[in-house]
């Protein structure tokens, strides 16, 4: 697991339906940019995958890539969460650096 990043998850319920937040601390580089100072190419560094997790079950993954912008902020809807059920996510990058959170739905 990577430490430098952080991730986070927040949820909100209403009318039934629970919306999961996650907030991943990431630069998600291109490849395409030019580093000011040393005049090189960033090489690319973004997540790929992200895994949600509702009780220990997967309940829905996102392919990322290069075009989402840093720190990417990714939601799903849950239409049946309760309170007290446990939250996962999982996320891998292009670098095999990867990271996790876990939440309870309030």
């Amino acid at each position: 697991m990577a430490s430098d990043k952080q991730t986070q998850i927040r949820t909100r319920t209403r009318d039934g339906v629970t919306d999961v937040l996650v907030l991943v601390n990431h630069p998600m580089e291109t490849g395409l940019r030019t580093d000011p100072k040393t005049k090189e190419k960033v090489p690319p560094h973004f997540i790929q995958k992200m895994t949600f997790y509702l009780n220990g079950k997967e309940v829905s993954s996102a392919s990322l890539g290069p075009g989402v912008s840093k720190d990417p902020l990714v939601g799903i809807k849950l239409k049946r969460a309760k309170s007290g059920d446990k939250i996962k996510v999982i996320w891998s990058d292009n670098k095999g650096e990867s990271g996790s959170e876990e939440a309870t739905i309030n």
